[in-house]
């Protein structure tokens, strides 16, 4: 009998952030794969008997190739488990969620997405800013700090990045900051654009820095920490 896989969106890393249907999968499950910012306090509510799985993947980290992941799904999919793939933040959001889907659909495997939420909208949260604002900030947009090899990606739409009326968001963009705020300053974003920097959203350790994108880049060309982080910049990013 063939299984099923729940994709379930864990959020930045706090358990309280956990949507009920979140909960309900994680205690029916009978194998949780899990990403390393879905871990610790959030496993506390799967299943006492269920197979725990860690698969995440860190910068700088050896860590398991996407197809052994995915191969792992169908495996326990075909043993006729139900599976939950716990992904952090929003699983749709720079998850690589859809080579997992492929692999199912390939076994013929059914699957659901369950939302989580985003690592963007909690930093936002904890520094008391919206994310958009009448007349100011009409879009949001989110983007990937590097490419599969850990660079800047090179077909990034610096325009669409430099616009006044958008608030940025910058995934997974320590390393690769410095040399996209210059492109950036060169495409003609200002040097005193608003920038917060949010490390470990949502976790006791959590910190937030309000400046400017140029100072920014000065310190992440210094010193970077491994503490997982985004980056938000526009207007809203200001201190409120």
């Amino acid at each position: 009998m063939t299984g099923f896989v729940s994709f379930v969106g864990s959020g930045p890393g706090d358990p309280e952030l956990l949507t009920l249907k979140a909960v309900d999968r994680l205690q029916k499950a009978e194998a949780v794969l899990f990403d390393d910012l879905s871990a610790g306090a959030i496993l506390e509510h799967a299943n006492k008997n269920a197979d725990l799985v860690g698969v995440g993947k860190r910068a700088g980290r050896p860590s398991p190739k996407q197809h052994h992941v995915s191969q792992l799904l169908v495996d326990y999919a075909k043993e006729g488990a139900h599976v939950v793939r716990l992904k952090s933040g929003d699983s749709g959001i720079f998850g690589r969620l859809e080579e997992e889907i492929t692999a199912l659909q390939e076994a013929g495997i059914d699957f659901e997405i369950i939302p989580g939420v985003t690592s963007a909208s909690a930093a936002a949260a904890a520094a008391r800013i919206p994310l958009t604002r009448r007349l100011v900030a009409r879009r949001v947009q989110f983007v990937t700090g590097h490419d599969v090899a850990g660079a800047l990606p090179g077909d990034l739409h610096l325009q669409s990045l430099t616009d006044p009326g958008a608030t940025t968001v910058l995934f997974m963009p320590k390393r690769t900051f410095p040399e996209l705020a210059e492109k950036l300053f060169a495409a003609g974003l200002r040097r005193d654009c608003p920038a917060l920097l949010a490390e470990n959203v949502s976790h006791p350790n959590q910190t937030l820095k309000r400046t400017t994108m140029e100072n920014l880049a000065s310190q992440l060309a210094d010193d970077i920490s491994s503490a997982p982080g985004i980056i938000l910049f526009g207007e809203l990013a200001e201190s409120p």
